[in-house]
């Protein structure tokens, strides 16, 4: 099978450039989106790059919808950007699902570590997605999805990063647990301070948003692990996998409905999400080395201020009624940040660094 799948990425490659230099890119669409899931299947089999596999059938989920837009924008009457908010909630309460109380008490135990990161993470992402929005000639409401992606908080991808790097996972968890829960308060101030002049920003508007779309749905899944924690294995099995489809689903819907402004200021989009996602981890890491963390903490403050809760900034796009606009950043930086991430994540998972340096 392994073979197979490896085969039919050389094969497909072989296709999609042989078109591209015919000029027949009209046709480029499915050896594309079967390149990119024999590849996925690939990767699967390597130790080292196994982690990258889900990323890869994002991009197999984006050509789709980049190529056959259609069958992903309805299905009869039914228009599917329906389904973002549902598909987020269900993926918050499997957020919920994998935090517990104990999480929130670094607090106490790390404040200093807690405080520098809340500051980095609503400081650093913010100031850097204005900036760099500001400088580019793209469309207000694309320059608004820059920044609304920089205003969001952490996810549980950064949790994952500092797992497989062997940071400081007990203060990973906790700074997510803390910026999730300060988000309904801070992402639509940032949001009314930076990007007003955009987009209108309803602060109650966007509060109430997070509040449905995030915080309800934790709460619940925290207090469904408090309870029921061990009585429902194959809920806590299905549950990744359900977040990891719902995910995809999220960002290509959103690719359908962006397409024709992706495909005019895409390559910009993407730089400028790639050098907004590096600056997090850069800043994040030398703020917090030189306000006195150690190196495992540093790094912890790097994946929490550079990988963003793009599902949240998507979120808030559609309830603004601008998820084909604002949404599009919020769905190129998902994929770039675990690209980058799972990089940066392996490359310190070889220079292991002793407890307090």
């Amino acid at each position: 099978m392994n073979k197979i799948a490896l085969y039919t990425t050389v094969l497909t490659a072989i296709i999609a450039i042989v078109m591209i230099v015919l000029e027949k890119v009209d046709a480029i669409g499915v050896p594309v989106i079967i390149f990119f899931i024999s590849l996925a299947i690939s990767l699967r089999t390597s130790a080292m790059f196994k982690g990258l596999s889900f990323t890869v059938l994002i991009f197999a989920a984006v050509s789709a919808a980049l190529f056959y837009p259609g069958i992903f924008s309805e299905i009869g009457v039914f228009d599917l950007k329906g389904l973002i908010v549902p598909l987020l909630i269900i993926i918050m309460f499997g957020m919920g699902c994998s935090m517990q109380f104990n999480d929130f008490v670094g607090i106490i135990k790390m404040p200093k570590g807690v405080l520098i990161g809340v500051i980095c993470q609503f400081t650093i992402m913010p100031i850097v997605g204005y900036t760099l929005a500001s400088l580019t000639n793209l469309p207000p409401e694309i320059q608004a999805g820059i920044i609304l992606v920089g205003c969001s908080p952490s996810g549980l991808a950064s949790n994952v990063m500092s797992f497989i790097s062997k940071s400081n996972l007990a203060l990973s968890l906790t700074l997510t647990a803390v910026a999730t829960l300060l988000a309904p308060l801070l992402t639509p101030f940032l949001m009314k301070t930076l990007a007003n002049q955009l987009v209108p920003i309803d602060y109650l508007g966007m509060l109430m948003s997070i509040l449905k779309i995030v915080i309800l749905p934790i709460i619940l899944g925290l207090l469904f692990n408090h309870f029921f924690s061990g009585k429902f294995t194959w809920l806590d099995r299905a549950m990744p996998i359900v977040s990891m489809a719902g995910i995809a689903i999220i960002i290509t819907i959103i690719t359908a409905a962006g397409r024709d402004a992706l495909l005019t200021i895409g390559l910009t989009l993407i730089v400028v999400v790639i050098i907004h996602n590096i600056l997090g981890y850069v800043l994040g890491y030398n703020l917090s080395r030189l306000l006195g963390l150690d190196q495992k903490s540093a790094r912890t403050i790097a994946f929490e201020v550079g990988m963003q809760n793009g599902g949240l900034a998507s979120g808030i796009a559609l309830e603004m009624g601008r998820v084909a606009t604002m949404g599009l950043a919020p769905a190129v930086f998902g994929p770039m940040m675990n690209i980058t991430g799972s990089s940066l994540a392996t490359w310190w998972q070889g220079k292991p660094v002793e407890d307090g340096q």
